[in-house]
C-alpha cells in the first residue's frame, strides 16, 4: 500500500496502479553530474592508466599462487550450500529490508543545516517532517546541488548566503510517495523506477516515518544471503 504526503497531510492512499494516476509523483528530473574540465580529465586518465597497469602487474604475479586457494574456497562454499547448511529466508516485504535508523529533517531547517546534516551522516537523502513529526517531503543532495538553483561562481556572497538561509520546504520534493512496511518489495522497485527517487520513506498508519527503503537496500538484498525473492 502506497501513500502520498504533502504540506496538507496525506493526499492519497492506494495501490501501485492507483498511484500511477496521481499527478505530481511522476518521473522527477535530477541534476546531472558536472563534467570535469579537459585538463582534469587528462590527469584522471593518466592516474587511472598508471594505477591500472600497476594493478594488472600485481595481479599477474599473484594469480597462480592464489588460484588454488580461491578454487578450494569456492568449492567449499558450494558444498555447504548443497548440504543445506545455509538457512535461506525469503525477503518479500519492505519491513525485511528497510533501514530503521534514519536521518530525519524538520521542515523548519535551513538549506545550510540540511546540507551539514546530510554531509555529517554520509547520506544522500532524508525525509522531511513537520512539527508533529508527520511526513511532508523528501530532500536529496541532488536537490541541494541543482545547478539551476545555485548562484554562479562569481555571484556576490550575499546570494550564497541567501541560498544557505533558504528553507528546505522551498526545495524539497513534495508531495512525496511513501510506502507501508508490509508492501511488496517489487512494487516499491517499480515506484522508484517510475519516479526517479533514490528511495521511499516508510510510514505507519499515523503518518509517522518508521524507516526508509532505498535502491541500495534492494540491491544489497539481491547480492547477499538470504536472497531477495524476485518471483514471489
Amino acid at each position: 500500500m502506497f501513500s502520498v504526503y504533502g504540506m496538507q497531510g496525506r493526499l492519497f492512499r492506494g495501490s501501485l496502479e492507483q498511484l500511477r494516476q496521481v499527478g505530481g509523483v511522476g518521473a522527477l528530473t535530477r541534476s546531472r553530474s558536472l563534467l570535469p574540465t579537459e585538463q582534469e580529465g587528462r590527469d584522471r586518465l593518466a592516474e587511472s592508466s598508471g594505477a591500472f597497469v600497476e594493478s594488472a602487474a600485481n595481479k599477474a604475479e599473484g594469480r597462480n599462487a592464489g588460484w588454488e586457494d580461491s578454487r578450494r574456497a569456492a568449492l567449499s562454499a558450494y558444498t555447504e550450500t548443497r548440504d543445506g547448511s545455509t538457512t535461506r529466508q525469503l525477503l518479500t516485504r519492505v519491513s525485511d529490508l528497510m533501514s530503521q535508523s534514519i536521518i530525519i529533517l524538520k521542515d523548519s531547517a535551513t538549506v545550510l543545516q540540511a546540507w551539514q546534516i546530510l554531509s555529517e551522516k554520509g547520506v544522500g537523502q532524508a525525509p522531511v517532517v513537520d512539527a508533529n513529526n508527520h511526513l511532508v517531503g523528501l530532500l536529496t543532495r541532488a536537490d541541494l546541488l541543482n545547478p539551476e538553483r545555485l548562484p554562479s561562481p562569481d555571484s556576490h556572497a550575499l546570494a550564497w548566503r541567501a541560498l544557505m538561509l533558504q528553507n528546505v520546504k522551498d526545495i524539497m520534493v513534495t508531495p512525496v510517495p511513501s510506502v507501508a512496511p508490509d508492501s511488496d518489495i517489487r512494487r516499491v522497485a517499480r515506484v522508484l523506477l517510475d519516479t526517479g527517487l533514490p528511495g521511499l520513506p516508510v510510514v505507519d498508519e499515523q503518518g509517522l516515518v518508521a524507516g526508509f527503503i532505498s535502491r541500495s537496500d534492494i540491491l544489497r538484498a539481491v547480492v547477499t544471503d538470504p536472497p531477495l525473492d524476485l518471483w514471489g
